[in-house]
């Protein structure tokens, strides 16, 4: 039995990831900055604490006495919010630095960060028939504005830690992850539970139009939540030195998302295009050559497959808290 600390466990990958330790025999304790009311999940047998590790003496709290470290505490949410909370993202620098001073110092064996594909170059993202980023395409720099330059900034302290101290790192580039209890609304939300919510609603108020941000033809992947909890126990596990990809590679563009998304609510909308609405790059896709090299695996659950449990869970979301106020909901727990 490892003992073992999530941070960020308040939140959807966090709380999901928590649970599975937990599961797997191992004692938990999860960390977050949200009241516990307002936690995601909350699962039997996990000692849960509320903690701003922003400051320094918390990380040593939240870690002291522990041995392993899985970093997903971070200010973030979909375009939406990351475009416009710019400092505040950045501000989520002082989370990672605090942890691994204290990983470094009360002797932590294994630290797993949670970076993103924001991290990589841009002008490698302006083709929505791009082919997959590879891990290499982070260099030379020129990340998200805000939170990109966070996730590979603590990245490079990560490396910087194992390289002075000998603290073990791993280092995951998430791309787009959706699932079941996870934000569907309130301007954190991403794309896949985003369209999700708008069909739902739209369908509810026999509404005709639903708007999506940007001309529907830019790219991504998206990861469904088993898979990326997997890959996260798998990387930790590995000998993996160097940050690597986590992602799916099925790429699609928003319009199709919106085409499975309609399927699986059998219910069709017109579509008015937001030019002016933050919408990202214009495509993005996880090359997995290095992570089936290392692993023998990839992320490999069908969107459509993802997509049909993650509208089940947000629609019986939006039924059961119809007429309530969005800050008194809190969702429904395992």
């Amino acid at each position: 039995m490892k003992k073992v600390v999530v941070t960020g466990a308040g939140g959807f990958i966090g709380g999901q990831l928590a649970k599975k330790i937990k599961e797997m025999g191992h004692q938990v304790r999860a960390v977050d900055i949200k009241p516990l009311t307002l936690w995601y999940q909350i699962t039997p047998g996990v000692e849960n604490l509320v903690l701003d590790l922003k400051i320094k003496e918390n990380c040593y709290q939240a870690l002291n006495g522990y041995e392993e470290v899985f970093n997903l505490a971070a200010d973030m949410g979909g375009m939406g919010f990351i475009e416009t909370h710019k400092a505040d993202c950045m501000l989520s620098v002082l989370i990672n630095t605090h942890l691994l001073m204290a990983a470094r110092d009360l002797g932590i064996k294994r630290f797993f960060y949670a970076s993103s594909a924001c991290v990589y170059n841009g002008e490698k993202q302006t083709d929505p028939n791009s082919p997959g980023l590879k891990e290499s395409d982070a260099y030379p720099a020129l990340c998200e504005d805000g939170y990109g330059w966070e996730k590979l900034f603590s990245e490079r302290m990560c490396r910087h830690f194992t390289e002075d101290f000998g603290l073990i790192t791993r280092v995951a580039r998430f791309h787009n992850v959706y699932g079941p209890f996870g934000t569907y609304d309130g301007g954190r939300e991403k794309a896949p539970a985003a369209i999700c919510r708008k069909v739902i609603e739209g369908k509810l108020a026999k509404k005709k139009e639903i708007i999506i941000w940007g001309d529907g033809h830019q790219t991504r992947s998206f990861m469904y939540i088993d898979d990326c909890i997997q890959g996260i126990l798998d990387i930790m596990n590995s000998n993996i030195l160097e940050p690597i990809n986590l992602g799916s590679a099925e790429m699609v563009s928003i319009n199709q998302l919106v085409d499975f998304v309609e399927e699986i609510a059998n219910y069709k909308l017109q579509r008015k295009y937001d030019l002016n609405a933050p919408k990202g790059v214009r495509g993005r896709n996880s090359d997995n050559t290095r992570i089936k090299q290392y692993l023998g695996w990839e992320p490999s659950i069908p969107l459509k497959e993802g997509l049909k449990i993650t509208y089940d869970w947000i629609n019986e979301q939006i039924n059961e808290n119809q007429g309530k106020d969005t800050k008194d909901v809190v969702f429904n727990k395992f």
